[in-house]
């Protein structure tokens, strides 16, 4: 009887401890389910973390490739990307848990739609300023062309204005000079003779042109005797940086056809030797010759 009462309170013992036993491996069996669980939520989140800043980083990215190319949106994209930097030094501070990153992943959402639509309108303008660089491009090169163009016909417009003013020069021909003897008639004989001189002749011929302008010509005849002496009036001329000293003035009424011209320089007491005669038209020498006395 007794054996049988050990043998009882034996076998409660073995159940309550094995009771106990299939508790304990159940508790167990819950912890060990329930850490496995917070390792993968952890492991999740760490992921979410990792790929929330992954993304922040490719944002910046595709900013800071926007603002380098210097459009008119860039202070309006250096904000942006401002919030984009702001936002990942959040995200890596957070100690990641799945609120947090799951608000972060909104702002991430609306950081991208915000980026995709000023990168549109970048990417517009950028077409926009490319067709006006061409468009302002063709106008320089149009510019350029009608500057040359100019530059051509100002050449040419010099080139005949020259032509023009060189063909409408008049040309003095068949200059000829010497001294003559007056005498009581009035007949003028031509000496050599420099103490039988009465008078100075100058004759000279305007050819014939066309094309140059008539009416009074003037030229400034200058006879200079062979001691470098001005004969005549000795007057002083001058035509801008150039002066000239004339014996006199001879007034041609020209018509376009030819003219012949004969001035006398009356004196006395020519000095003998050698005499120049030079023919001026204003300060341009258009002719000159000599001759001598003896």
């Amino acid at each position: 009887m007794e054996n049988q009462n050990n043998n009882s309170k034996l076998k409660a013992v073995i159940l309550v401890l094995s009771l106990l036993l299939l508790a304990s491996l159940g508790y167990m069996f819950k912890m060990s389910s329930d850490a496995k669980k917070v390792e993968t939520e952890l492991s999740s989140v760490t992921t979410e973390k990792e790929n929330a800043l992954t993304e922040l980083a490719q944002l910046k990215t595709t900013y800071d490739a926007a603002i380098a190319e210097n459009t008119s949106m860039s202070e309006e994209l250096i904000a942006e990307r401002d919030k984009v930097v702001k936002l990942m030094e959040e995200v890596k501070k957070s100690k990641g848990d799945a609120a947090a990153i799951g608000k972060y992943k909104q702002q991430i959402a609306d950081l991208q739609a915000k980026m995709n639509v000023l990168i549109r309108e970048n990417d517009e303008l950028k077409v926009k300023n490319q067709q006006l660089t061409a468009e302002i491009d063709s106008t320089k090169t149009i510019l350029v062309e009608a500057k040359e163009y100019n530059q051509v016909l100002a050449g040419q417009n010099e080139e005949l204005s020259k032509t023009v003013e060189k063909a409408s020069k008049l040309s003095i021909l068949n200059l000829k000079t010497g001294a003559y003897k007056v005498k009581s008639s009035g007949k003028e004989v031509e000496t050599e003779r420099a103490k039988r001189a009465d008078i100075l002749k100058v004759n000279f011929t305007i050819a014939e042109n066309k094309v140059a302008k008539s009416g009074d010509k003037s030229y400034y005849i200058q006879v200079i005797d062979s001691k470098n002496n001005v004969l005549g009036e000795k007057k002083l001329v001058e035509f801008g940086d150039k002066s000239l000293t004339y014996s006199f003035i001879s007034t041609v009424q020209y018509e376009n056809n030819t003219v012949n011209v004969s001035e006398n320089l009356p004196g006395e007491n020519f000095e003998k030797g050698t005499y120049f005669v030079n023919i001026f038209d204003k300060a341009e020498l258009v002719g000159k010759t000599s001759f001598t006395l003896k």
